[in-house]
């Protein structure tokens, strides 16, 4: 019987090892599954594009097909090349909490996987603050996915071993940079108009969001 535990690798959090990073890209486009740190929690990556490696993260997770997943990239000029198309609210939100714990909702690119969606035709997004998440996203030359990895339903990885034990053999490899800040999840804001909407309270308060777009008195509603 194969071993089902994954192997950890090692990788610092401020400054991690190219030849690892690469290593790790390379697992992905050949459509395995990777966990990795971010600034919140540990999350699962594949290749968006590819709909064997999404069918292997639904089936890792136990994901109901109608939950989206979201994704992680290098930069916004990623973003907006690979991932979906940014409203000029998008960027004035990303400039301003790119890298960090804001999450955008936006039109999503063609090549993106269907069944990444949920059945919808938008894509949630963020560039990170930490340096192993966009390191990989960049090694991969397009934005990966960025669910937290655990079983669904199941409380959400902090440290590199709790990832591997929760999805164990289904994985090629994690990428340890030690325990994660484990804080609050990213803001979840759809920002496909002229206003944001607020769809998941997180790290980055709602007024911050609306300071950001110059009208603090918006209501989470607003249209």
């Amino acid at each position: 019987m194969p071993d089902p535990t994954p192997g950890i690798v090692p990788v610092d959090r401020l400054a991690p090892d190219p030849a690892v990073v690469r290593r790790a890209a390379r697992l992905l486009a050949d459509g395995r599954l990777v966990a990795y740190p971010t600034d919140t929690l540990y999350g699962l990556a594949v290749d968006p594009r590819r709909p064997d490696a999404v069918d292997r993260l639904f089936r890792a997770k136990g994901r109901p097909a109608a939950m989206a997943v979201p994704l992680i990239a290098a930069s916004m000029e990623q973003v907006a090349r690979d991932a979906g198309r940014l409203t000029p609210l998008a960027r004035a939100l990303a400039r301003r909490f790119w890298p960090g714990p804001l999450t955008l909702v936006v039109a999503a690119s063609a090549a993106l996987s269907p069944r990444l969606l949920g059945g919808g035709a938008t894509v949630a997004v963020r560039v990170p603050d930490h340096a192993v998440a966009r390191a990989l996203a960049a090694a991969l030359g397009h934005p990966v996915t960025a669910t937290s990895a655990n079983r669904s339903g199941a409380p959400p990885a902090t440290t590199a071993a709790s990832a591997a034990e929760a999805v164990g053999r289904d994985l090629a490899c994690v990428l340890d940079a030690g325990p994660s800040d484990g804080t609050a999840p990213s803001t979840i804001v759809d920002a496909r108009g002229s206003a944001p909407l607020l769809l998941r309270p997180g790290a980055v308060e709602w007024d911050r969001v609306l300071a950001a777009c110059g009208n603090p008195h918006n209501e989470p509603d607003a249209n």
